[in-house]
């Protein structure tokens, strides 16, 4: 099924049932040391191989940082054979914002040496948290019994932040019930990585910053004590309980640069790890040009 012709009704039609599951230790060993290559060898390195199989990574970063870039680009990424940093894998991506960005995967996908990989990709929208639970509910038959000859082993979903814009208000209830939410979404994510060892990618979008980085009351999350995107200290959206949602989060932030003794100005972005269980503290700037995302050694 190409991916002009899905949609998210298609999906729903899946059954889930739970049921308890226990596996052996040896795959889930084998598991850890899987790795999704990001498409350029210099991100790659910073991330030690990739982004992990069998858990949650978060992207974030604001609005043109490169988060839907990055999305795309490991899509074509996943149906590489594993001795080239993929999956030898079809994937599924779930937008919650934005039509999905066909022409630019399109023009990714026309540079790649990837055969008709448009037939591998799948592609659901979801417009509130419950939306996504039914889709991920859902996908467990799509990923247990994949309608191509390609297993699916990623999942994006791009981007977080925006199902929980609009639907809660900044009260005591309505906060709990966000968390909740928080946590059921992550459990179900990470359950669904561990049992099918899927790379899952949530974007997340950044909020500004009131006060200074020392201020009182600031906390501190992963390697960083503020993070700055366009001149402005930022932090991820969603607060605590959603960091404590994720196994890692990779930060993207840019700058404009007026180019000297010129008028025009120059973007320039950068990846950072803010935290990872088996990362040290990295960043690397990248480009984003047709062809797609690549790191840039300085």
């Amino acid at each position: 099924m190409s991916l002009d012709r899905v949609d998210k009704n298609w999906l729903f039609r899946g059954q889930f049932m739970a049921r308890p599951h226990i596996e052996p230790l040896n795959p889930l060993l084998h598991l850890s040391s899987q790795k999704l290559t990001l498409g350029c060898p210099l991100l790659d390195h910073r991330l030690r191989g990739g982004l992990p199989v069998g858990s949650v990574t978060e992207i974030a970063g604001e609005s043109a940082s490169g988060k839907t870039q990055i999305c795309l680009q490991i899509l074509l990424s996943a149906l590489l054979p594993p001795s080239r940093g993929g999956l030898s894998a079809a994937s599924l991506f779930i937008h919650s914002e934005f039509p999905f960005p066909l022409r630019r995967l399109r023009a990714l996908s026309s540079s790649s040496s990837l055969s008709d990989p448009l037939d591998h990709i799948f592609v659901a929208a979801a417009h509130s948290p419950h939306d996504l639970l039914s889709l991920l509910a859902a996908a467990e038959s799509l990923v247990a019994r994949p309608p191509t000859r390609l297993p699916i082993r990623l999942i994006v979903i791009d981007s977080i932040a925006a199902l929980f814009r609009s639907d809660f208000d900044n009260t005591p209830s309505d906060l709990k019930k966000r968390s909740f939410l928080f946590f059921k979404i992550a459990a179900k994510l990470k359950e669904q990585a561990r049992r099918f060892g899927l790379v899952v990618v949530v974007t997340n979008q950044v909020v500004d910053v009131v006060g200074s980085e020392d201020g009182p009351g600031r906390l501190r999350v992963g390697n960083y004590a503020y993070l700055c995107s366009s001149g402005r200290q930022v932090c991820p959206a969603l607060g605590i309980s959603w960091a404590n949602c994720v196994n890692t989060r990779l930060f993207l932030s840019r700058k404009d640069m007026i180019v000297e003794n010129n008028a025009s100005s120059r973007t320039t972005r950068r990846m950072q790890v803010v935290f990872a269980p088996h990362l040290p503290e990295a960043s690397c700037e990248f480009v984003i040009v047709r062809d797609g995302v690549f790191g840039v050694d300085l």
